[in-house]
């Protein structure tokens, strides 16, 4: 089900001008959720699939691709059939994901239904619970997306949203050595730290944005892991 959609953006995609399209729904309960409004499957759909492609027809020659987001988009059982209609209009599409849907991200990729993929890496593994607000995860699953985007069958980044009540020099470490080991010892590609902002939609009151220094400690502590460590909400 779509939630919402942001018609424009220059930040979302790599190297492209696109659109953002959120799907309703998702797994993890991230106290420091922006999109809290599209955790459940309770609201009334904000457009159908065929007003989105309507839309995006309207865009061929004016956006090069399109963001898929949520929520959690692999638990829409719409969006094979979504992305396949994309790609006919001649979209590159980015599809952001939790990781938690191993077996269906790979398919996507195979079919050819996905350019790029930005996965969310929420924290060290012992973190992981608190940190997207369950009792456990399934850290296989995570660990299974992980390994494969690592195989850069597709472009893909990961990045970590920083809050400073979820994250500190230690689970950032851990964070990184972890990642590194499922590597196999092969520095990685690229991670992103985003700077949490509090906004009145964020699921937990109470959560702060980490000092930009504090932002800059824990770029170098990750240094050693990727070639590109950036920070994103300066």
């Amino acid at each position: 089900m779509i939630s919402g959609l942001q018609k424009m953006t220059l930040l979302d995609f790599p190297g492209k001008v696109a659109c953002t399209v959120f799907l309703q729904g998702c797994n993890f309960r991230c106290p420091f959720c922006h999109n809290s409004d599209l955790l459940g499957k309770g609201n009334e759909p904000f457009m159908t699939p065929d007003d989105l492609l309507a839309f995006l027809s309207k865009r061929v020659g004016l956006l090069d691709g399109v963001c898929v987001s949520g929520g959690e988009p692999t638990l829409s059982p719409e969006l094979e059939n979504l992305l396949r209609s994309i790609k006919v209009l001649g979209f590159a599409v980015k599809l952001d994901t939790n990781g938690s849907n191993p077996a269906l991200l790979k398919k996507l990729v195979g079919d050819g239904l996905v350019d790029y993929v930005a996965m969310d890496v929420k924290n060290s593994p012992a973190a992981y619970p608190e940190t997207v607000g369950l009792s456990r995860v399934n850290m296989e699953a995570l660990e299974e997306s992980l390994g494969f985007l690592m195989e850069e069958t597709v472009p893909y980044e990961f990045r970590t949203t920083v809050v400073a009540e979820l994250h500190s020099e230690a689970t950032i470490q851990d964070m990184g050595q972890w990642l590194f080991s499922l590597s196999g010892g092969k520095k990685l590609k690229q991670i992103y730290l985003q700077k949490f902002e509090n906004r009145e939609s964020v699921l937990l009151d109470g959560l702060h944005s980490p000092e930009f220094s504090q932002l800059q400690r824990y770029q170098e502590l990750l240094r050693p892991y990727f070639d590109t460590v950036a920070i994103r909400g300066e």
